[in-house]
């Protein structure tokens, strides 16, 4: 059966309408929790839900940074800065300590101490990382890309360093982390997030 569709065109909708379409309907959205060191050695971190992997060779992740009404975001200017940053996987239990650290503070403002979190220093790249973290990416920034005047600047960085909870598990004869173990969040809509705590395994089906 073909269901009757509402037929949008995205330049008939307003800037909020269009975000509104794109959050809730592009899900769940994996969250760049990004943490970098400002300029003047502040540690900055914040999330970041226009954020994915893009190449596994070399290993390489992109995020679109937003831009303030005036200016440009901490976590921007810091990596532009120091050519580096680091991606902290949310887990459940980080969910609110995450939340807390998307608050609009200055920039020598601590975001770690915002959310009681631990700032460590990689010895990889010239950012820190969320200690609490079970599984972090160490990345060095290849490029950005131009948008085209859209109000975000594109990220691609390399990943040099993955971090990992030696308690998370693996499926047998894998490197693939067991979603179950490491319980990630998901961006939707909204206020709204989303938790693994039940999963589906579909084999894809052998058609040879």
């Amino acid at each position: 059966m073909i269901l009757a569709t509402e037929h949008l065109t995205p330049g008939e909708l307003s800037a909020l309408e269009r975000y509104h379409l794109m959050t809730s309907l592009v899900v769940p959205r994996p969250i760049g929790w990004l943490s970098t060191r400002g300029v003047d050695g502040v540690p900055n971190l914040a999330p970041f839900s226009y954020f994915t992997a893009i190449s596994v060779r070399p290993m390489l992740v992109a995020v679109s940074i937003g831009h303030k009404k005036v200016g440009l975001k901490d976590s921007l200017v810091n990596l532009r800065h120091r050519g580096a940053f680091c991606v902290n996987v949310v887990s459940e239990e980080l969910l609110e300590p995450m939340n807390e650290s998307s608050a609009t503070v200055p920039p020598d403002v601590d975001e770690f101490e915002l959310a009681s979190l631990t700032a460590v220093d990689s010895d990889r790249v010239d950012a820190p990382y969320v200690g609490e973290c079970r599984a972090v990416f160490e990345c060095r920034v290849q490029q950005e890309v131009d948008l085209r005047g859209a109000p975000n600047t594109l990220v691609i960085g390399e990943v040099v360093g993955v971090r990992l909870d030696p308690s998370l598990g693996s499926e047998e004869g894998t490197r693939i982390i067991r979603p179950e173990e490491l319980r990630p969040v998901g961006r939707l809509g909204g206020a709204a997030y989303s938790v693994v705590d039940q999963v589906r395994r579909v084999l894809r089906p052998d058609r040879r």
